[in-house]
């Protein structure tokens, strides 16, 4: 199975440096021009199926994709970003101010803090296993997943097998992640991050 992981295009909160989390926000005019992009680059290969999170952000990207394809997107709430809980909707100087020692575990990298009224890095890798592996069941050849910046940093941690404590990884809007799986469980990642179809296009955003 090969995977292309994209990134969705970027919202009005990545454009503002606001955590989204779990919380809906618009693609902006430069998000829509991604999600052209993606499709421009992903539309002529064999992609048998479009899976997204159900988050509209990314749900708008995955459709751009599969409306080239001629298929349907497949939702799976597993593949949501993380629940950013009292982060959310707000930028790192205001989070540093309302939660200071909040800010400080989160920035700490320890796997196991969860966001208060959210989840952890270690939630997020075990659903993401678990969303993974019922992909790969699937059978399908070739699957492009569309999610969010931390959720595709947990799935990937998963697959080859990184540990938790570690963060190695970040993606930008509008990004591919390619990933070869095959039927001995073994991944090769291919490429990581790549950004070279959005053609100058800014790309940047908040993780979350």
């Amino acid at each position: 199975m090969i995977l292309y992981c994209v990134r969705h295009g970027e919202t009005t909160f990545n454009a503002g440096g606001r955590i989204q989390g779990q919380f809906n926000s618009e693609l902006s005019a430069v998000g829509r021009q991604q999600c052209a992009a993606v499709a421009r680059a992903l539309g002529e290969l064999p992609i048998e199926a479009v899976y997204s999170s159900p988050l509209a952000r990314s749900l708008e990207t995955a459709q751009v994709l599969a409306d080239v394809l001629h298929v349907e997107v497949k939702t799976d709430p597993r593949l949501m970003e993380i629940n950013a809980g009292i982060f959310q909707g707000l930028q790192w100087d205001e989070i540093a101010a309302k939660y200071p020692s909040d800010a400080v575990r989160w920035k700490s990298q320890d796997p196991d803090f969860r966001i208060p009224g959210g989840e952890s890095r270690r939630d997020v890798m075990h659903r993401a296993g678990e969303a993974l592996g019922a992909i790969r069941e699937a059978s399908f050849r070739h699957v492009a997943i569309i999610s969010h910046g931390g959720f595709l940093s947990a799935a990937i941690k998963v697959l080859v097998q990184i540990p938790a404590e570690l963060n190695p990884f970040s993606f930008d809007n509008g990004s591919i992640s390619k990933l070869a799986w095959d039927d001995r469980a073994r991944v090769k990642l291919l490429s990581l991050n790549q950004v070279d179809h959005l053609h100058g296009l800014r790309h940047g955003g908040e993780d979350l």
